[in-house]
């Protein structure tokens, strides 16, 4: 029988450590972690993530410091905003939430932000650390996707050492970190893409895929070896034919029943990465917290 991963259940599990983390670090220095919130416009999708963000921050005691902006805010003072912020002793954490309005230029904002406040995980120094990092380094802020994606990996309770992994996607927030990742746990990694030549041939020989094109339910089934393990982090809105149509459901980049079929375990969408990413931004800020207070 496939195992389904529940993303929701884990990300759960993680939160109720921290929770008992910052609760510790509360008795023990009088303070919690601060998370600085930025909404630039009101795209709906991301007032919907803001607000899950910003639930589970509260449930596990990390106190937020929300700045919701005009959309006709601009570049200078956004930068002018994250100045304060990365001086502002009560922030541990900055996440500006993506995507911004087309005027602001996305990496120089990103790139603004202190190293050691970077709760997404995003900025070129600890991209780096990440590269050359020491194995069972537990103190870096990493990319929340695919650490997250890592998370589930390992709670599968398998071994991961010398497993054929290819992560479709060659992105900077999850493609990239995620090869870096699998190949700190030593497996044999590719990395794939929308362009690669004869891709469900290159996906049959893993033993690990983790789908992140962007692409709805373009991984099939037969793409998949037997027993083999499925992270799908794509989230996709497709239109559904259901009593005269209009209606829309969320669908990952790989065909799910199809492949459940193959899988020795599977994230399903939604209800797989989903959560995990949140719980690890939560971990990052918690982390720039205590490392903080040291």
């Amino acid at each position: 029988m496939t195992h389904i991963i529940n993303g929701k259940e884990i990300a759960q599990n993680l939160c109720d450590k921290l929770r008992k983390e910052i609760s510790k670090h509360k008795n023990k220095y009088g303070n919690v972690p601060g998370l600085a919130v930025i909404q630039v416009g009101n795209v709906a999708a991301s007032s919907v993530y803001v607000k899950a963000k910003t639930i589970k921050a509260q449930e596990v005691g990390i106190k937020i410091v929300d700045h919701h902006l005009k959309e006709s805010t601009s570049q200078e003072e956004l930068i002018k905003l994250i100045n304060i912020l990365n001086n502002q002793d009560n922030v541990h954490g900055i996440l500006v939430q993506l995507p911004l309005p087309k005027h602001i230029q996305e990496q120089i904002i990103l790139d603004l932000i202190h190293p050691n406040k970077d709760a997404d995980g995003f900025h070129p120094v600890n991209v780096g650390k990440l590269s050359i990092a020491s194995y069972n380094d537990e103190n870096l802020l990493m990319p929340c996707t695919p650490y997250g994606c890592l998370i589930m990996l390992k709670e599968l309770n398998i071994d991961l050492v010398g497993k054929n992994a290819v992560v479709i996607g060659r992105s900077n927030i999850v493609g990239k970190p995620m090869a870096q990742l699998l190949i700190k746990e030593s497996c044999t990694v590719t990395i794939a893409h929308s362009k690669t030549k004869d891709l469900p041939n290159v996906c049959k020989n893993a033993d690990i895929v983790v789908a992140a094109v962007g692409r709805p339910e373009m991984v099939k089934g037969d793409w998949i070896k037997k027993d083999a393990i499925v992270i799908d982090v794509g989230i996709n809105r497709i239109e559904i034919a259901e009593n005269g149509g209009g209606k829309t459901k969320l669908v990952g980049d790989v065909h799910y029943e199809e492949a459940k079929k193959n899988a020795f375990a599977i994230t399903p969408v939604p209800g797989g990465v989903g959560p995990m990413t949140i719980a690890c931004l939560l971990r990052n800020t918690t982390i720039a917290f205590i490392n903080s207070v040291k």
